[in-house]
């Protein structure tokens, strides 16, 4: 058995799911709900010169944010703490099918399934914006897609690393959810803590260079980034700033250094956040007592 005749049963299985079915019908509603308020009222939404195609694509990327990784969560965390708790991965390993092909052919169905979930919702919610704006910019939609089911897949994998790890469900739990609270709600406040420190206890008017890509570290924050360096055109006219904290604290575009204090360091953090994860997640499987 190969991974990718694992990823396909582990795909097919979760299809059949009521909870995937569940995610994509909630998906569905938020992206048209969204939508139609953005484009009927874009004021509400940073969007005081009126709605346009560009506004839209960034104004998802908020809903996109928050919606991927508690549904990672929800898809993935029981992929390989799940059959390690109820036995069933002896079964599989059982058959001449490596620890290697296993944990693999999880991470891509698990990766699929959130993709293909994320991509319907997207293709729904775009284009009831393109059909209510009038306007449709087929590249930049498309750039956009690409980019937001490549962010679904490395939190996919992202989870299916920490399941990897335990043989506990509970356990498994515990660490999805810790990543989520610690990476997407408190991450913006821990860079800010740190500059806080070095600086005296007091925040500087202009960040330094070296804060910018600790920001980024966190998926959604390197997801943000990544999407304003593959559409800097529409970013600067919808305003769409990654280095504008929360504090009020931002960079100078012009002193900022080439490479690492602009918006295509978020491409290297999300290629990171797929590599360390397939990385320990496979050395904590293949060396495991199962």
């Amino acid at each position: 058995m190969t991974w990718a005749v694992v990823a396909k049963k582990d795909f097919r299985d979760a299809v059949q799911s009521r909870a995937l079915w569940a995610l994509v019908t909630v998906f569905v509603l938020l992206s048209i709900i969204a939508t139609y308020a953005y484009v009927e009222v874009p004021q509400l939404f940073g969007s005081p010169a009126g709605a346009t195609f560009g506004g839209l694509l960034f104004f998802t990327v908020g809903l996109v944010g928050l919606f991927v990784p508690l549904a990672a969560i929800v898809v993935c965390y029981k992929s390989l703490a799940g059959e390690r708790e109820l036995g069933s991965i002896k079964l599989l390993l059982s058959l001449p099918t490596t620890r290697g092909q296993v944990f693999a052919g999880k991470v891509v169905g698990r990766a699929a399934v959130l993709v293909f979930g994320l991509g319907v919702g997207l293709l729904v919610g775009l284009g009831v914006g393109a059909a209510l704006l009038g306007e449709i910019d087929a590249l930049a939609a498309v750039t956009f897609v690409l980019v937001t089911l490549a962010f679904a897949a490395v939190y996919a994998t992202i989870v299916v690393g920490l399941s990897a790890t335990t043989g506990s469900t509970s356990r498994a739990t515990t660490l999805a959810l810790g990543f989520f609270v610690v990476f997407e709600l408190l991450w913006d406040a821990i860079p800010m803590g740190i500059l806080y420190v070095v600086n005296g206890f007091a925040l500087p008017t202009t960040m330094p260079d070296w804060l910018y890509p600790l920001m980024q570290v966190s998926p959604s924050a390197a997801y943000f980034s990544a999407i304003v360096a593959l559409l800097p055109d529409i970013a600067a006219t919808v305003g769409a700033d990654p280095a504008q904290s929360g504090a009020g604290v931002q960079a100078s575009a012009d002193a900022a250094e080439p490479f690492y204090s602009s918006p295509e360091i978020g491409l290297v953090v999300l290629a990171l956040w797929l590599v360390v994860p397939l990385a320990v997640g496979y050395s904590r499987f293949g060396g495991s007592d199962l």
